[in-house]
């Protein structure tokens, strides 16, 4: 069984479209499973439209809750709180407890609770492109890494238990916790990056994160013909850190009126010259030798 962790140094490079391009293709010649890890601004399932057969809670973090028939009004935990989050009355607010449990602690009487909240959910879906593992987190909540592992864990399952040969993950942007969750253990990742200041400067931390967690990983140029300068000093830091290059995707009104209509790039409108490059960025992927380590070669993928 193989991963493929779809990331980018930073939003809104799009990420997303081009990984349901790939649930698209991937269709046609593989059994998969789409797993949606970016928990915290989940939006896969825009694209997927997809029937949930699974749901279930997500529980992590705890708030503090204060018992006013233990509580005698000390005011140690108001003394001990950085965040301001107990109120002169005595009560605990939730939007500004951070979970840490110092009140709870160092409460003289025991008079402060702290239980296991709920953050979100997570689910297993039907899509037209196959099984779906995918999650909400709630509104400010945290352990999004914690969901991250979890909803991964469960695609992993999942593919096991449908004899899928590949999981397609669509994770989140940035180097930050969702992100190790995200890549751990994967097969390869494919790092989307836009021709920008700021893309190049995240796409090179996210190369370092991937080497220290020892994952191959390949860059794909989307959008490139926004600047054509930067897209070259891309591909030459790709080449300098020995990242191999799957290609250029341009900047196409398709990938957004697509969007709009709910459906992939391949679904959408006639073959374009850039529905041709993203078959070939595909083709490079599941050919590659970091997703081909005894060299097999998956002609079905390869453009003829």
């Amino acid at each position: 069984m193989r991963e493929i962790v779809i990331i980018s140094g930073k939003g809104g490079t799009g990420k997303t479209s081009l990984t349901a391009a790939f649930a698209a293709l991937a269709a046609e010649t593989n059994n998969s499973v789409l797993c949606d890890a970016d928990v915290d601004a989940a939006d896969l399932h825009l694209l997927m439209q997809p029937k949930v057969q699974q749901r279930t809670d997500f529980m992590g973090g705890s708030k503090a809750q204060i018992n006013p028939e233990l509580c005698t009004g000390c005011g140690t935990c108001r003394t001990l709180c950085r965040f301001g989050a107990i109120t002169e009355q005595f009560e605990v607010d939730p939007i500004r407890c951070e979970g840490c449990g110092v009140c709870v602690d160092f409460c003289p009487v025991s008079a402060i609770d702290f239980p296991v909240q709920r953050c979100g959910e997570w689910y297993i879906s039907n899509t037209r492109f196959g099984s779906m593992v995918h999650a909400r987190l709630g509104i400010a909540e945290e352990n999004s890494g914690k969901l991250v592992s979890l909803v991964r864990k469960e695609a992993r399952q999942l593919a096991e238990q449908r004899g899928a040969d590949l999981i397609l993950t669509d994770g989140p942007p940035g180097i930050g916790c969702p992100v190790i969750a995200a890549i751990g253990g994967a097969t390869a990742l494919v790092i989307v990056v836009e021709p920008t200041v700021s893309g190049i400067h995240d796409m090179e931390r996210v190369i370092d994160l991937a080497a220290h967690f020892r994952v191959p990983g390949m860059v794909c140029v989307n959008k490139f013909d926004l600047n054509l300068e930067m897209t070259e000093a891309i591909e030459q830091m790709a080449q300098k850190r020995n990242i191999a290059l799957l290609g250029r995707a341009p900047f196409d009104p398709v990938f957004t009126h697509s969007m709009v209509a709910g459906k992939t790039l391949f679904e959408y409108g006639e073959e374009t010259a850039t529905h041709q490059r993203v078959r070939e960025i595909w083709a490079k992927i599941i050919n590659s030798p970091s997703m081909n380590p005894l060299g097999i070669v998956d002609f079905k993928a390869t453009i003829q």
